[in-house]
C-alpha cells in the first residue's frame, strides 16, 4: 500500500491548534548548542515568556555531532548513532544522554518547567549508516536497503533520503518517532523537506517522505507538532502542506536584513489564504536581541540584531497579523528589557493566537495595510511603511465616521477620522483596535 493511500484512510490529527510559540537555538548557537546553554535559555523562557504563551523549547540541527562548534557544517563528520541506524544526542554536548537516555532526561527537565520540548531532524537515513550497511529495526533490512542515494541535501552531508517504496522505509520512520515519543518530544522540525528538488523540476520532491513522517507521528502514540523546513515551500503544494504539516517555511532562512523583511510582506500576501487551525505558514524565526554566539567570523559573533527599532516592531506586528508561528531566535539570557517588551505584547500575541479574517487590504511597494477581527470581534488594522523614509500612510479601510481606537503598542487612545492618513517613520508601523464610533 502506498503511503498516500494509507493516509487517505487515516487522516492527519494536527497538534498545533494555534500558531506554535517558543525558542529555537539556531539563530544564537547555530549547530553548536550544548545542554547547559539550552537549559539556561529554557529557564528564561519559562520565567519570562511562558506566562505570555511561549512554550516550545527547540534544539536545532547537529545535536548528534560531537564536533559541531559553529554555524559551519563539518562534511561527513562522525555522528552518534544507535544499533538501528537512528541518530542519538552527542554525549559530550548533552551529558544527560549518557547510559542510553537519549533526550529523555533533558525533556523531563523541560517539562518540569511547564514547557514543551522540541528537536530538529534531517529527513532520511544517515549516510554513515548506509556506507556501513548497518541494521534498521526491520530484521534483514539495512540502512542501505532503504536509502535513496540519489536524494541528497545540497547543504548538509549527514543524510541520504529514504526511498518510500522500499520495504522497511516506513518502518524506519516509525522507529524514529517511537524513539522520539519515548524521549518525550513534543515538536519536530524536519529539515531538507519543504523545498527539496532532487527530481528535476519538482521543488516538492520529498512529498512521499512527508506522508511517511506524518503517519509515523500518528502511530507513535504521542502528540507532536510537525514543522517543515527549509523554505521557500512551493505555493503549488499548499493543499498538501495543509493536510500533512502543522507549519512550514515560506522563505529561506530569515535573518535580520531589511530586504528580507520587505520580501516577507509579499510572501504573507501569497500565503494568507492557507492560514488556519492546524496548518500555519511560517515566516521563520525572530532574529532579535543577541545573535550568532558561535559564528566563526569575529565581526559577526555575539552581535546585536541589525533590525532598527522600527523594523523590530513591524516584524512582530506582521508576524502576528498574519498569524505566523512565533519562534524567538536570540539568546534569551542576554535579552534586554526592550526585547522582552517586544515579545510580551499580549494584545499582539492574542491576535496571533486567536484572531480571524486576517488579510491584507492594501499591498504595494510603498506601504501595506492588514486587518483582522480580534477574539472579541473588534476590528484591528495595521499600517506598515515599507519605505526607508518617512511617509503618510492612508488607513486603507473604510470608516463611515470618526472612531476611537487603541494603539496596540502604546495602549493610548486616539480618534481617527475617515480621511486620516498616518505619518510613519522609515519601516515603522501603526496597529490599532477600533473601539467605538464617536
Amino acid at each position: 500500500m502506498k503511503a498516500s493511500d494509507l493516509y487517505k484512510k487515516t487522516p492527519a490529527v494536527h497538534a498545533a491548534k494555534t500558531p506554535p510559540m517558543g525558542f529555537n537555538t539556531w539563530d544564537c548557537y547555530g549547530a553548536a548548542v550544548n545542554e547547559e546553554q539550552f537549559l539556561a535559555n529554557a529557564k528564561v523562557l519559562a520565567e519570562r515568556l511562558l506566562p505570555h504563551g511561549w512554550q516550545y523549547a527547540v534544539v536545532d540541527i547537529q545535536w548528534y555531532e560531537p564536533t559541531a562548534d559553529s554555524y559551519a557544517y563539518h562534511n561527513f563528520a562522525d555522528l552518534c548513532m544507535d544499533e538501528y541506524s537512528r541518530l542519538l544526542p552527542a554525549e559530550n554536548r548533552f551529558p544527560s544522554a549518557k547510559n542510553g537516555w537519549g533526550f529523555q532526561k533533558l525533556a523531563e527537565k523541560i517539562h518540569a518547567m511547564g514547557l514543551k520540548f522540541g528537536i530538529h531532524m534531517m529527513r532520511g537515513v544517515p549516510r554513515q549508516a548506509v556506507h556501513g550497511n548497518t541494521p534498521t529495526v526491520t530484521p534483514g533490512v539495512t540502512a542501505r536497503d532503504i536509502a535513496a542515494q540519489y536524494s541528497v541535501c545540497p547543504w548538509n552531508t549527514d543524510m541520504y533520503g529514504v526511498d518510500p517504496n522500499k520495504p522497511g522505509a516506513a518502518a524506519y520512520y516509525d522507529s524514529l518517532f517511537r524513539l522520539y515519543a519515548e524521549w518525550g518530544v513534543d515538536f519536530v522540525k524536519v529539515d531538507d523537506i519543504a523545498n527539496t528538488e532532487y527530481k528535476p523540476g519538482d521543488p516538492y520532491s520529498a512529498k512521499r517522505e512527508i506522508e511517511l513522517i506524518r503517519d509515523a507521528i500518528r502511530k507513535c502514540g504521542r502528540e507532536m507538532v510537525l514543522s517543515l523546513s527549509p523554505g521557500p515551500a512551493p505555493l503549488s503544494a499548499a493543499a498538501h502542506l495543509c493536510e500533512y504539516a502543522d507549519m512550514w517555511r515560506m522563505s529561506g532562512d530569515f535573518w535580520d536584513r531589511s530586504d528580507a523583511l520587505d520580501k516577507m510582506f509579499d510572501l504573507c500576501e501569497s500565503w494568507y489564504p492557507f492560514v488556519g487551525e492546524g496548518h500555519w505558514p511560517d515566516c521563520d524565526m525572530l532574529p532579535l536581541g543577541t545573535l550568532q554566539l558561535t559564528e566563526q567570523l569575529p565581526q559577526y559573533r555575539a552581535r546585536r540584531t541589525r533590525f532598527t527599532p522600527n523594523e523590530q516592531k513591524s516584524l512582530i506586528t506582521l508576524w502576528c497579523m498574519f498569524r505566523s508561528p512565533l519562534m524567538f531566535g536570540g539568546e534569551l539570557t542576554m535579552a534586554d528589557e526592550e526585547t522582552f517588551r517586544l515579545i510580551t505584547n499580549d494584545d499582539l500575541i492574542a491576535i496571533d493566537q486567536a484572531s480571524t479574517e486576517n488579510r491584507p487590504v492594501v499591498s504595494n511597494r510603498r506601504h501595506a495595510v492588514w486587518t483582522c477581527l480580534d477574539r472579541d470581534g473588534k476590528r484591528v488594522v495595521a499600517l506598515f511603511n515599507r519605505l526607508a523614509e518617512r511617509q503618510n500612510v492612508p488607513l486603507g479601510v473604510a470608516l463611515p465616521e470618526p472612531v476611537t481606537v487603541t494603539d496596540l503598542w502604546t495602549g493610548e487612545a486616539r480618534t481617527l477620522a475617515p480621511d486620516t492618513t498616518v505619518p510613519l517613520d522609515a519601516k515603522d508601523c501603526f496597529v490599532f483596535r477600533i473601539e467605538e464610533t464617536e
